[in-house]
């Protein structure tokens, strides 16, 4: 994989693999050191052919994993929001914070546990999930995007009804207590902001329906990001992992995959575990309207950033489509 290193200033994306390659409206200049000019030139037309295309698009990223807890990590990921801004292209982040809910959960001595990969949301679970994720999680995010030399803002999905949810049945017949499936976004709230050029961080944690609206629902932050991009009809969804992406059985990286596709491989025991999540949300995005969705490797340093504007590296994950 190129190793990018991320430069911002004033409206331009700097990338340095041993050069420097300078993209503006206008411009592009290369300083050449040992790198060959020709290859340099070809990777500087590309990612600007990359970045024209997606001008004006959006992208949905669910943000969690390492890409989350390691701060080299998240403060890459962090510039590459900030740099995909400067490029004209609209994100919104979807954050998890799973192991900052059991730490404080441990920490208050509130106890919890899992049925069929997900979190039993009692009422107290819930109130400390929020307080985190709608907390220091949320806010820590949006300000370091802002500190990256981007523009974000902190929303909850309780925030102007953004997550709008029913009760959850495990379809096992586990009572996962407070857990919300999201059946209505308001997608007005983000497209004004996106529109801003503000991206909108969303911490998931959604609000009842009707009677319930003042009820809040812990929601997956896989699926709450995978209805976001299909509700918005978003160009992309991103899905970042802590493996390659999706596996086969000999654990070689399977590159392109239709939704059929991933539905035989759940049915054989291809796709196992926490993986099937992932790609159950991600194809609900891609059945919405959502163009593909890609699941990547998180631990990837710019991984952001290396997907939209490089997906044909080496490492670039699985392609969801029809």
């Amino acid at each position: 994989m190129r190793l990018f290193q991320i430069i911002i200033s004033a409206g331009t994306l700097a990338l340095r693999t041993e050069a420097f390659i300078s993209l503006s409206k206008n411009t592009a200049f290369v300083s050449k050191t040992t790198c060959c000019q020709e290859s340099l030139a070809d990777t500087a037309l590309a990612i600007s052919s990359a970045a024209a295309s997606l001008r004006g698009q959006t992208i949905v990223v669910k943000y969690g994993g390492n890409a989350m807890t390691s701060p080299e990590l998240a403060k890459g990921f962090c510039q590459d929001v900030a740099a995909l801004q400067k490029l004209g292209i609209k994100i919104v982040v979807v954050h998890g914070g799973g192991p900052q809910i059991s730490a404080m959960l441990d920490k208050v001595g509130v106890e919890s546990r899992f049925e069929g990969g997900m979190r039993v949301s009692s009422p107290e679970v819930v109130d400390v999930a929020e307080m985190v994720l709608c907390g220091s999680v949320n806010k820590g995010i949006a300000a370091s995007i802002c500190s990256a030399g981007g523009r974000a803002i902190g929303l909850s999905g309780r925030d102007d009804s953004l997550l709008q949810c029913t009760k959850q049945e495990n379809k096992d017949g586990y009572d996962l207590g407070f857990v919300g499936k999201v059946e209505t976004v308001n997608t007005e709230l983000l497209e004004s902001i996106l529109n801003l050029g503000i991206t909108p961080v969303v911490s998931p944690i959604g609000t009842g329906i009707g009677e319930e609206s003042e009820m809040a629902y812990n929601v997956n932050a896989d699926a709450a990001a995978g209805r976001i991009a299909g509700e918005l009809k978003a160009s992309r969804v991103l899905f970042l992992t802590d493996i390659a992406g999706v596996l086969d059985k000999e654990m070689s990286l399977l590159r392109e995959l239709t939704v059929k596709q991933i539905e035989d491989l759940i049915d054989d025991e291809t796709i196992t575990g926490g993986m099937i999540p992932k790609v159950t949300y991600a194809t609900s995005a891609v059945d919405l309207g959502v163009e593909s969705a890609f699941i990547t490797d998180g631990r990837i340093p710019h991984a952001l950033l290396t997907q939209v504007l490089d997906s044909s590296d080496g490492e670039g994950g699985t392609i969801v489509t029809l």
